[in-house]
């Protein structure tokens, strides 16, 4: 395989084929109830971020595992529809991951996952190269130790390491001591450090793990980042949403991208707050990730919510 040319992100982490059903309402234990529509489409943390950017105008690279089933050919068809580069390991009788996406009515979804243990990518199956030829290294922490070893990788040759984390996944500390900008959901913080207050639980990651950035993303309530000196609040965007599947994918997305383009930290939440709401409004993880223009013109005129319920305060 020839040497990989040089991108402005690899994203190493997760992929996953997304079926979607739509409900009125999320079923009660015993119940039986219809469904809307299911629809099958692409989606993974880390995959649908990188096709974001790719699509906002950055060269990237993805790096992760498929197994040899229809699943894995819908994501190869839409790496190469979107521009992505690849560097796919194919495990050849494994089922693709899965997951079984249950939206109720006010675009709340609930996620069910199928992952094969033989499609955890591990670290010998990665070329350093394909890591040290990126501007920038996205990770889901979802196959640990590899991006793990990744974000090592990186750290060593000053690549900035963007973490996306939801889980408290075994040896992630691991992963978290080479991270630079870690935002993360927003039960993360108090599970990792113990500590219940949001504000001091942010602040105890980026003091014991030396980021540069903190973060925790708070779905209507918008995002916290903690900088070492201030503390920075965004309101997410008020629009009609059909599904919120992705959301935070697209959040790192748009994150990242100002991150790219060198825009002040404010900046770079307000475009992703924007991004992510935008893309709630159609269904899919991928399902309405809109142009740079349009995104800035909700950051311009579009409503925003203004709860603050699960902020304390500042200390």
């Amino acid at each position: 395989m020839p040497q990989p040319s040089r991108v402005d992100l690899v994203g190493v982490g997760l992929n996953a084929t997304d079926t979607l059903i739509s409900v009125s309402t999320f079923p009660a234990p015993g119940s039986k109830i219809g469904f809307h529509s299911q629809t099958v489409l692409p989606g993974g943390q880390v995959a649908s971020t990188v096709v974001a950017c790719q699509k906002w105008g950055m060269s990237t690279r993805y790096v992760g595992k498929l197994g040899d089933d229809h699943a894995a050919q819908i994501h190869r068809e839409a790496f190469a529809q979107a521009g992505v580069e690849t560097r796919i390991i194919e495990e050849p009788g494994a089922a693709s991951a899965q997951s079984i996406i249950v939206v109720d009515a006010a675009g709340e979804r609930t996620v069910l996952g199928r992952h094969d243990e033989r499609l955890i990518l591990r670290p010998g199956e990665l070329d350093r190269e394909w890591i040290m030829n990126g501007r920038a290294l996205h990770v889901d922490g979802f196959d640990t130790a590899a991006a793990a070893q990744a974000a090592a990788w990186a750290r060593a040759a000053g690549i900035p390491v963007i973490a996306d984390l939801d889980e408290i996944y075994p040896q992630v500390e691991s992963l978290i001591e080479n991270t630079d900008y870690l935002i993360v959901s927003r039960d993360f913080p108090a599970c990792l450090t113990r500590e219940p207050i949001l504000e001091k639980a942010l602040r105890k990651m980026k003091n014991r793990y030396g980021c540069k950035l903190t973060a925790a993303t708070l779905g209507e309530d918008g995002v916290l980042a903690w900088d070492g000196r201030n503390f920075h609040h965004r309101h997410a965007y008020r629009v009609p949403v059909a599904d919120t599947t992705g959301a935070g994918d697209i959040f790192h997305a748009g994150f990242i991208y100002g991150l790219h383009r060198g825009w002040p930290l404010v900046r770079q939440l307000d475009f992703a707050c924007a991004a992510a709401a935008l893309n709630c409004e159609a269904v899919g993880a991928r399902g309405n990730i809109q142009s740079v223009e349009a995104i800035e013109e909700l950051m311009t005129a579009g409503a925003r919510y203004n709860s603050v319920s699960c902020l304390s305060k500042v200390v």
